[in-house]
């Protein structure tokens, strides 16, 4: 079960939700800022108030660090068959031969 440990206010927590939601993985949000357990939680876990942090149960992972959690979310839980990048959600058309709209 992915876990991350996060502030609404905090831009790299919106970078990391933002991303993990265009990647169609789910996973459990915790606000820290609206529940004090829960920022004794993280602190109890981590050993700090940084956020994000994920908690990753299934692999036994922790971290912070909005790049590196991103980077773990992608090698662990995102198909290879599944198109990546800019314009992977975009039909393109690949073959050598013009179709009516592409001439």
């Amino acid at each position: 079960m992915l876990t991350l440990f996060y502030k609404p206010s905090c831009p790299f927590c919106h970078r990391v939700i933002d991303e993990i939601d265009a990647l169609g993985v789910s996973l459990s949000l915790k606000d820290v800022s609206s529940d004090a357990s829960l920022l004794e939680e993280l602190i109890s876990i981590g050993g700090k108030k940084q956020v994000p942090f994920l908690v990753d149960t299934e692999k036994g992972v922790q971290m912070y660090e909005s790049a590196d959690i991103l980077t773990h979310i992608k090698d662990n839980y995102v198909s290879e068959s599944e198109p990546k990048g800019k314009f992977a959600h975009l039909n393109i058309h690949k073959s050598d031969d013009s179709c009516d709209t592409c001439e």
